[in-house]
């Protein structure tokens, strides 16, 4: 079996939804593999395994992370991206050529986890001729408008979804892109009494309607107009009761922005005099956050940028069997799997929850519906899905 390499922007999966991502598909694969990280990160890992070779993603650490590249021996470089994970910097988009540039000739593999949005836009060149040179370099398939030199210099590209394959393929006509889909960010651990330590973590009585929101908290995530939307619920259902599984603390809102974040959920929850009816657990592992979705009767996901097949979390709820309320995405129709609602519509959101905790006979429906349409996506198929691609890519190489 070949040995892979993989270079993560960042290697903290309690942080960061990629991190976790390359982390679960790690634990999947059947072969050998190193990960190539900042060495912030791989302190944290304390992994033999993940190795920091870069201080950060900056035009002056290139040579290190090249050179860590040819250490490594690998039989393929997988190259894990999306913008935010490399803070940002564009000068991952280089490594392909400086890497053909030095001998190393081995097939390169990228995963774009998000692509077209994100397009090169300097000031100090000419936007006539600049858009002369985007042209003209995906026309010959030299280099892309968003990404440089990583996707035309890879053997395979892997997207997670649609969105991301159809813009790639009508830029780069000629690339070979494959769309391997996510899989739920946790696995279903099976627990008897997840409902009664549900009950107790929370210290709420036996006959609540336990509604659950499961992900990183951050701004994008649809939270104040979910605890506005339980507000008018439980003036209605006073049996109903909310928790909120997971952390503030993420790649995208550190230290005391996380800190600040976290404080003013406490005082909506305050002011909206919710308190003993919310419960934020903060970061759990995988395995507690599994026992309480199990206790838990509906799940939400009220993003403010539409749900899609992105979401780990929108998995994981139905993967464990919950009635998902989701907020719509503009690409993506998930009707028959989950009740879906306009973004950032508090009385869309309150009527959605109300026809749930009163209608058993539709949770039980978006439940078994929602339970089939996840087991498509489970974690030993993925990796079967990236094996094919190594073995493909190798026997071309």
């Amino acid at each position: 079996m070949p040995q892979v390499a993989l270079i993560a922007g960042t290697y903290l999966p309690d942080r960061c939804g990629v991190a976790h991502y390359t982390a679960r598909l790690r634990s999947e694969l059947d072969v050998e593999t190193t990960v190539l990280t900042t060495v912030e990160a791989a302190k944290t890992a304390n992994d033999s395994s993940v190795l920091g070779v870069v201080e950060d993603w900056n035009l002056q650490n290139l040579p290190a992370l090249v050179q860590a590249v040819h250490q490594t021996k690998a039989d393929i470089l997988h190259i894990q991206h999306a913008a935010g994970t490399y803070g940002f910097d564009r000068a991952i988009f280089l490594l392909p050529i400086l890497l053909r540039a030095t001998g190393w000739h081995k097939p390169i593999v990228t995963t774009a986890h998000e692509y077209g949005w994100w397009e090169w836009q300097p000031k100090w060149i000419s936007p006539q001729l600049l858009e002369s040179l985007k042209q003209w370099g995906q026309q010959h398939q030299w280099w892309d408008r968003e990404d440089g030199f990583l996707l035309t210099q890879s053997a395979a590209i892997i997207t997670t979804n649609d969105e991301a394959k159809k813009v790639i393929i009508d830029r780069l006509p000629r690339a070979k892109v494959h769309r391997i889909p996510i899989g739920a960010n946790i696995e279903v651990i099976e627990c008897r009494s997840a409902r009664q330590k549900l009950l107790e973590q929370c210290g709420w009585p036996e006959d609540v309607i336990a509604i659950v929101f499961f992900g990183f908290l951050h701004p994008v995530k649809g939270l104040e107009t979910l605890l506005s939307a339980f507000q008018n619920v439980v003036q209605q259902q006073p049996q109903a009761r909310l928790i909120l599984i997971g952390g503030v603390e993420s790649l995208a809102l550190r230290g005391e922005d996380a800190k600040q974040y976290w404080n003013k959920l406490e005082t909506i929850i305050a002011n909206l005099q919710l308190n003993g009816k919310v419960h934020m657990t903060g970061y759990v592992p995988g395995d507690v956050a599994s026992v309480y979705l199990s206790g838990a009767d509906i799940g939400v996901l009220p993003f403010n940028h539409g749900v899609t097949l992105k979401s780990g979390s929108l998995l994981a709820l139905m993967a464990h069997q919950l009635p998902v309320i989701a907020t719509r995405s503009t690409d993506l129709n998930l009707s028959n799997f989950v009740k879906q609602i306009p973004p950032r519509d508090d009385d869309a959101l309150t009527d959605a929850l109300l026809v749930l905790i009163q209608d058993s006979s539709e949770r039980d429906r978006l439940s078994q519906q929602g339970y089939q349409f996840a087991q498509q996506f489970n974690w030993k198929t993925i990796a079967q899905s990236h094996l094919d691609i190594y073995r493909s890519v190798l026997s071309h190489a």
